[in-house]
């Protein structure tokens, strides 16, 4: 029953698409002042590029060796070195001053609706929801003899995060052995993992839908089998998963051990 709910809360799929150019659809608060400072960003870069393209072409025309046999012996121009000083300077300050607020909105909320814990392991992932109960449960990638229809290669996995859409999710990100990364493009996340340290951001899913997302720290020999599933459903659809979740995952510790051993013996195997 609840698969069914699940399924009929999905709205969109977001993932890499071949041939794809920028940057996946942005799906939450976050991401859209992203993208936006991003595509303010591409504007300055191309007007730089332009000003030093068109420079350079002065500087071919002008001072060729037919207009200007006789070389100049100028070493210095104290306007000219003043500008060039200032004028970067100005250009970074205008660019550090926006970019501030959008790192520190980033960062962490202070009015989170819930908190997910997710712990980086060789090489899956596990998942808590303090707030809904003593439950935790693991994500590992589906192999792709195992793929239904419609699902990504390397990036389904046969648990999925799940979580309400327009509540604010303070994410808890640490790791169990080496160095790992949380990331998830369409919500503008990606934290790193790190052993002995609990790393904190937060996302606001605005759409229903499955959004797919991988780790992005180079862990190890399986670094590029460790993916992330989002799905997004209604407040109504999240109840009746976290009822479902409690029972599938009412021995979570033993089915962790489990799972660890299982991937600790493929390694070995590999």
């Amino acid at each position: 029953m609840a698969g069914a709910l699940l399924a009929a809360g999905e709205a969109v799929a977001q993932q890499p698409r071949d041939w794809g150019l920028g940057f996946q659809g942005a799906f939450s608060p976050i991401a859209r002042e992203q993208h936006a400072f991003h595509d303010a960003l591409l504007w300055i870069i191309f007007a730089i590029a332009l000003f030093v393209l068109v420079l350079m072409l002065y500087a071919v025309w002008r001072f060729n060796e037919r207009r200007h046999p006789k070389a100049t012996r100028t070493t210095h121009n104290t306007f000219i070195e003043v500008m060039w000083t200032v004028v970067p300077i100005l250009i970074l300050v205008g660019i550090g001053i926006p970019s501030l607020p959008l790192l520190y909105a980033s960062d962490r909320t202070v009015e989170a609706d819930m908190t997910i814990k997710a712990i980086g392991r060789q090489w899956y992932w596990s998942y808590g929801y303090p707030d809904h109960g003593p439950f935790t449960f693991d994500a590992q990638m589906v192999a792709e003899k195992d793929l239904k229809p419609g699902q990504p290669r390397l990036l389904t996995a046969d648990e999925e995060v799940v979580v309400p859409v327009g509540k604010k999710v303070r994410l808890l990100v640490t790791a169990s052995d080496v160095l790992h990364s949380w990331a998830m493009p369409a919500f503008g996340v990606k934290l790193d993992a790190v052993p002995g340290r609990t790393n904190e951001t937060w996302f606001e899913a605005d759409t229903a839908g499955v959004y797919y997302g991988q780790c992005s720290e180079l862990c190890g020999t399986n670094h590029a089998f460790m993916p992330i599933v989002v799905r997004a459903v209604s407040e109504q659809e999240f109840v009746a998963w976290v009822a479902s979740a409690k029972q599938r995952f009412a021995g979570g510790g033993d089915a962790t051990t489990t799972r660890q051993v299982a991937a600790a013996a493929q390694t070995a195997r590999q």
